[in-house]
C-alpha cells in the first residue's frame, strides 16, 4: 500500500500531525523504533498508578487554543506543580519566592528579601556574565546559588557552571509573593488517566507499527509513501555529516514501595553533588492518587553517546553551527517535513511541539 504520509516518530509532533493529516483525508503510516506509543510522554500503568517513564511531565500553557485543542484528546485535572528541592539538608521551595527566601534567610517581608540580594549582587555579581556561574550569581546572589543552583546544574549538564553558557538561567524566575506555582501559564494540569490517553486518542484508526526502527529499513519505508515526517535526531537523518550534535541523556530507576506516601511531593530535587541522581519523582500525586503503595523514579543525568536517548539539547555556539547546516540541508530536502524536539534541535515544551505540529500541518496543507 502507498501512504499520503510515512510518519516516522509516534510522539506529540508526529500524532498531531498524522490526526490532523487523517482530517484531511490523507492516509499515514506512523512508526516507531520504541514498543510503545506517545515518545517521552508515554505513561506505563503500575499498580493502578500511571508512571511518567521517561521524567515528570506537566502541561502548562497560556495559549488558549492550544489548551482547547488538547482538551479534545483528554480530560484534566487541576494538579499545579510545586517541586521542592532537598540541599545542605534542609527543604526549600521552588521556583525562588518567599517561601524559599524566609527558609534560606528568615526574611518576612519582599523589602527584607530584595535588599539580602541587591547586597550579593552588588559584592559578588558581575557586570557582564560571561558564564552560567556569573549569570546566577548576577540575578540572584550567592547564597541562592551555592545552595540552590550551582550542584544541580553541574549534575544535571556534567560540567562546571563557570564552563556552562550563561543563556540556560537567564530567564531564572525570582518572585517576591509566596507562590509555588512553578509556572506562570494561565493553563495547566495533568490528563486524568495519563498522557496515554491523549496519544491514544490522537491515533486511533491511523496505522501505526511500534519496534519499528527507520534506519534499518529506509529505502523501503521511503518508497512506500509520497512524504516523510521525520521527528528523529536530524543529524542522524543525514548520515551525521557534518558531526553529531550534542545531547544530554537520563537514566531511570523505578522502584514500588509498599507505603501509602513516599514523600509528599510528585518532585523532589537533589541538588547535592553527594546524590548521583536529580530527583525523585512521586508519580500518585500527579493524579492524587489514594493506593496503598507507591511509586518512585529516581532520575540520574548521563552523558549521551550515539545510542542512547536524547532529552536536552546542548544549543552552545558550536552544535548551533553545526545545526544550522543541518536545517539547510533539510530545507532543500523535497518530501520530508522536519518537525519536533530532535529533527528542529530545540528544547520543546509539549504545548510548543504541539504549536509547531499545526503550523507545519497548515503550511503543508497552503492554510496559512
Amino acid at each position: 500500500m502507498k501512504y499520503d504520509y510515512l510518519i516516522v516518530g509516534a510522539g506529540i509532533f508526529g500524532s498531531v500531525f498524522a490526526y490532523e493529516a487523517k482530517k484531511r483525508n490523507k492516509t499515514c503510516l506512523v512508526i516507531d523504533k520504541r514498543n510503545h506509543k506517545g515518545g517521552n510522554i508515554y505513561c506505563e500503568n503500575v499498580n493502578g498508578i500511571n508512571i511518567h517513564k521517561y521524567g515528570a511531565h506537566i502541561f502548562h500553557t497560556n495559549d488558549k487554543e492550544i489548551w482547547d485543542y488538547v482538551n479534545q484528546f483528554a480530560e484534566f485535572n487541576n494538579y499545579i506543580n510545586s517541586p521542592i528541592a532537598f540541599a545542605k539538608g534542609k527543604f526549600y521551595n521552588l521556583p525562588f519566592n518567599m517561601n524559599t527566601f524566609y527558609q534560606l534567610w528568615g526574611t518576612k517581608t519582599p523589602a527584607e528579601a530584595q535588599i539580602k540580594i541587591q547586597e550579593q549582587k552588588k559584592a559578588f555579581g558581575k557586570e557582564n556574565p560571561q558564564n552560567l556561574e556569573e549569570q546566577a550569581i548576577s540575578l540572584v546572589g550567592k547564597d541562592i546559588y551555592d545552595t540552590l543552583i550551582k550542584e544541580y546544574t553541574e549534575k544535571q549538564w556534567g560540567r562546571k557552571a563557570s564552563e556552562l553558557p550563561s543563556f540556560i538561567i537567564r530567564r531564572l524566575p525570582v518572585r517576591f509573593t509566596f507562590d509555588n506555582n512553578y509556572f506562570n501559564d494561565k493553563y495547566q494540569g495533568i490528563p486524568i488517566g495519563g498522557y496515554n490517553v491523549i496519544i491514544d486518542n490522537l491515533l486511533k484508526d491511523i496505522e501505526v507499527k511500534t519496534e519499528t526502527d527507520f534506519f534499518e529499513n529506509r529505502e523501503y519505508f521511503e518508497s512506500i509513501a509520497d512524504k516523510v515526517v521525520f521527528t528523529g535526531q536530524i543529524d542522524e537523518f543525514f548520515g551525521y555529516q557534518f558531526g553529531t550534535l550534542e545531547y544530554r541523556s537520563l537514566k531511570f530507576e523505578h522502584e514500588t514501595l509498599d507505603i501509602e506516601n513516599y514523600q509528599g511531593n510528585a518532585v523532589v530535587n537533589y541538588n547535592d553533588a553527594e546524590y548521583p541522581f536529580t530527583r525523585i519523582i512521586e508519580h500518585k500525586h500527579f493524579e492524587f492518587g489514594k493506593q496503598e503503595h507507591t511509586v518512585i523514579t529516581r532520575e540520574f543525568p548521563d552523558k549521551w553517546e550515539i545510542g542512547k536517548e536524547a532529552y536536552y539539547p546542548i544549543n552552545d555556539d558550536e552544535n548551533q553551527q553545526k545545526f544550522d547546516q543541518y536545517k539547510a540541508l533539510a530545507q532543500n530536502t523535497k518530501n520530508v517535513i522536519f518537525g519536533g524536539r530532535l529533527a528542529e534541535f530545540r528544547y520543546y515544551d509539549m504545548h510548543q511541539i504541539i504549536g509547531s505540529a499545526l503550523v507545519k500541518i497548515k503550511k503543508e496543507f497552503n492554510e496559512n
